[in-house]
């Protein structure tokens, strides 16, 4: 199974953003944080943001939006040439629509699930999607710690998907480091957003390793 570190910006220094992207240049994808201070209790950045750093970046934008009304804005991050565009069950009218919109634009289409969220609802849609991205921590904020309690929910997903034969990338995202990575490859995950542990390192390329070296270890 093929491993993928995508790094998340929240992370990072946001006066130096440039500069600290050009560091994680081996990893999958860059994993770029859009929240609305309305969907979650945080701020960070949008479109304008996006455009710029999918301009610089080393390696394609992983855009996870945690807004209201995706199924207004998600097209947008397509456009602007994000490779793949996440948005939430939770917050999405037609999820399914808004996938295919997305996958005809040109990006890959994912669907986030907070903690409490159940999956069940979603497992026959399935096909729809390109990626799920289960979260492990309640989104909004980096640094949070690691929810284990999600991953009966991840271990759910990945019995569907190899049932069905698909190819859909599962994501965990909060508090994934070199102790927890394992787990979350354990239960099914196969991409993995890392924020502090990498951008907080003092060698981002040396941790990238590190985490998928860990990962491929437990990996299905």
């Amino acid at each position: 199974m093929d491993v993928r570190i995508n790094p998340s910006i929240l992370a990072a220094d946001f006066a130096n953003l440039e500069r600290d992207i050009q560091t994680i240049s081996t990893a999958d994808l860059v994993h770029v944080d859009v929240m609305d201070n309305h969907f979650v209790p945080n701020l960070t950045f949008g479109l304008a943001m996006v455009e710029r750093l999918q301009a610089v970046s080393p390696v394609p934008l992983d855009v996870h939006l945690m807004i209201d009304d995706p199924d207004r804005w998600a097209p947008g991050y397509a456009e602007a040439g994000a490779f793949s565009v996440t948005f939430h069950a939770e917050a999405a009218r037609d999820a399914v629509a808004l996938a295919r919109r997305l996958r005809g634009i040109g990006a890959r289409a994912g669907l986030a699930l907070k903690p409490d969220t159940p999956v069940e609802p979603f497992l026959d849609l399935l096909p729809e999607f390109d990626q799920v991205l289960v979260m492990t921590v309640e989104p909004g904020f980096g640094g949070q710690s690691f929810l284990e309690s999600t991953m009966p929910k991840l271990a759910a997903l990945r019995r569907a998907v190899a049932a069905c034969g698909l190819d859909v990338w599962l994501q965990v995202d909060g508090g994934i480091n070199e102790e927890t990575i394992g787990t979350a490859a354990d239960a099914g995950a196969n991409t993995f957003v890392a924020g502090s542990s990498v951008f907080k390192s003092d060698d981002p390329a040396a941790q990238i390793a590190l985490l998928r070296e860990a990962a491929a270890a437990h990996a299905h």
